[in-house]
């Protein structure tokens, strides 16, 4: 009775909620990844992505107005308002806010409750109202420099696009984009072309080792491509490409040699064999079935394949790093961020965020132009 119609057996439910759960683990970083590209740095360290609707509480450090100094005795007060202060009006534009708490050290910004006296030692007393009025009250002059303080502040949520243009205005980082193609089309391209007649030969021509080469091929799958680097290095350095373009080129085109010929060949052997025997009887010679037959029907492994290039080479630090200069001029995008945003501005994680996003728009676009031939190139093969 398990197999009546309309009703669905419990295998199925449960393979929809594992796909819908892998969704959801692929998902769930993606989001707090582009929702923090909208955040600033302080938004970041003081809670997590999922918070960015809500208010947060953050530390904040402010300096006393000495332009409002007034005398009380012997003692000498400062007031104002902590948001009209220069160092933390930027977080509140609209000039008001509500304080929770204060302190007059940064190891310790949120000792005193907001409205409580606190009395700070040495004569020297603060008090922050809820709405950020204050009253320092110091017993020297302060001069030209107030004394500091530090609130702790419910602020409201903001996002803002300063960390896009801070990476789209970075300086270099239009020509890291133009490597970044320089590198990527080529390197797509080559690899496609080469393992397209590799895998037309292992497939459908009939000569002595055909079976080693294949059994290779795969072998060669589960190498660790680390481990070809520094001799390659070494080799370029030999033929005289040294670190290049070229030498970039030809080293991501080793390196995709075995999937391309593998994925290629299976889907080729799957083609009808009466199309290939029948062209072979009309004479077509090998060059001209594999022009005009064999590679219009292979269009979907060949885009498949292609999409997986891309994103590889687009994505790659490791290889641009290795086989290309380190000179600002040849930089890709990859290495520009990783340098330029991440070694200088350290937790900046806002601007890596925006950075990840502005560099994955292009690998984007090529994958929805061809997922549609994804699946039926992965397939290749797989049934007959």
């Amino acid at each position: 009775m398990d197999n009546i119609a309309g009703k669905k057996s419990g295998l199925t439910i449960a393979v929809n909620i594992t796909v819908f759960l892998l969704v959801l683990i692929w998902l769930i970083p993606t989001v707090g990844l582009f929702v923090s590209s909208f955040r600033d740095r302080d938004a970041i360290s003081s809670s997590g992505w999922w918070l960015a609707p809500f208010s947060t509480e953050q530390t904040f450090r402010g300096r006393g107005d000495v332009e409002s100094v007034s005398q009380d005795g012997a003692l000498f007060v400062l007031s104002g308002n902590v948001f009209q202060d220069p160092e933390i009006a930027p977080a509140f534009p609209n000039g008001e806010g509500d304080i929770v708490a204060f302190g007059d050290s940064g190891r310790a910004p949120g000792e005193y409750p907001a409205g409580e006296v606190a009395d700070l030692g040495d004569g020297e007393t603060l008090i922050v109202e809820p709405n950020g009025d204050y009253l320092y009250t110091v017993p020297e002059d302060p001069g030209n420099r107030g004394p500091r303080y530090y609130v702790v502040a419910s602020t409201p949520p903001n996002f803002t696009l300063d960390n896009y243009r801070t990476v789209l205005s970075a300086g270099g980082m239009g020509q890291a984009f133009i490597n970044t193609l320089t590198v990527t089309i080529p390197t797509t391209i080559i690899p496609i072309l080469m393992a397209a007649f590799a895998a037309y030969a292992l497939a459908w021509m009939d000569f002595r080792g055909r079976a080693f080469l294949i059994a290779a091929i795969i072998g060669l799958l589960v190498v660790p491509l680390q481990l070809a680097l520094v001799p390659m290095l070494q080799l370029h350095y030999n033929l005289g490409i040294g670190q290049s373009f070229l030498g970039i080129w030809l080293a991501h085109s080793a390196f995709g040699q075995p999937l391309a010929v593998y994925l290629l060949r299976n889907y080729m052997i799957g083609l009808p064999r009466d199309i290939i025997e029948s062209a072979r009887v009309d004479g077509g010679t090998d060059f001209q079935i594999f022009m005009k037959i064999i590679l219009p029907l292979s269009f979907p492994a060949l885009a498949a394949f292609a999409i997986f290039q891309f994103l590889w080479t687009w994505n790659d630090l490791l290889i641009a790093k290795v086989f290309l200069p380190s000179s600002e001029e040849a930089k890709v995008m990859t290495v520009k961020i990783a340098d330029d945003l991440l070694g200088s501005r350290g937790g900046d994680w806002g601007i890596l965020a925006a950075a990840a996003f502005v560099s994955i728009s292009i690998p984007l676009l090529v994958f929805f132009t061809l997922q549609r031939y994804l699946v039926r190139g992965l397939l290749a093969g797989s049934v007959k």
